[in-house]
């Protein structure tokens, strides 16, 4: 009899945790989902806009321990986020989040189109990867594309940026 119970409560237990008994939770699963649909969409479209290419965390980190020579730039600002904490040997040029069309030093802080050239360097063939904060942030997009317009050919927008960087545990660095 002993044995039953205990069957009967396990399999109680297996359909709580399947969300066979709560169905709010299975829609709850449903709607998140649609919210990933529009983030990926988002994203996509960004880069068939920019033109440029996306590379993951991981790829990213196997390029760095690999020693692939590149130029990572950080997009977020200064003081509250690349201060704190950025890709090992990434440089930072803040960039905004709305799209940036035409070149605006109000949203660049102060900093012009030839500054971001020559931060860019002359060799327009040499690697180039942009990131921001995290998935949503679209100061990367701004980044790369403005990349792109200049003439650069080898840029790839790493969509994760920090927030993805610390998820997956790599080292950072921080101005002290």
């Amino acid at each position: 009899m002993k044995l039953r119970n205990l069957f009967c409560l396990l399999s109680l237990v297996g359909f709580i945790l399947s969300g066979f008994i709560c169905p709010a939770q299975a829609e709850d699963q449903f709607e998140k989902e649609i919210e990933k649909e529009k983030e990926a969409v988002k994203l996509v479209q960004e880069v068939q806009r920019g033109g440029y290419g996306i590379v993951t965390a991981s790829e990213l980190k196997n390029w760095m321990d690999t020693q692939k020579e590149m130029l990572l730039i950080d997009t977020m600002p200064y003081e509250e986020s690349y201060k704190k904490a950025h890709l090992p040997g990434a440089k930072q040029f803040l960039f905004p989040i709305p799209d940036m069309k035409e070149w605006n030093t109000a949203e660049t802080n102060g900093k012009t189109e030839e500054e971001y050239r020559k931060l860019l360097g002359p060799d327009q063939n040499k690697l180039i990867v942009i990131y921001c904060g995290f998935v949503k942030c679209t100061r990367s997009h701004n980044g790369a594309w403005w990349a792109k317009k200049l003439g650069y050919q080898n840029v790839y927008r790493y969509p994760g940026g920090i927030f993805a960087w610390k998820g997956a545990k790599y080292p950072v660095e921080e101005v002290k």
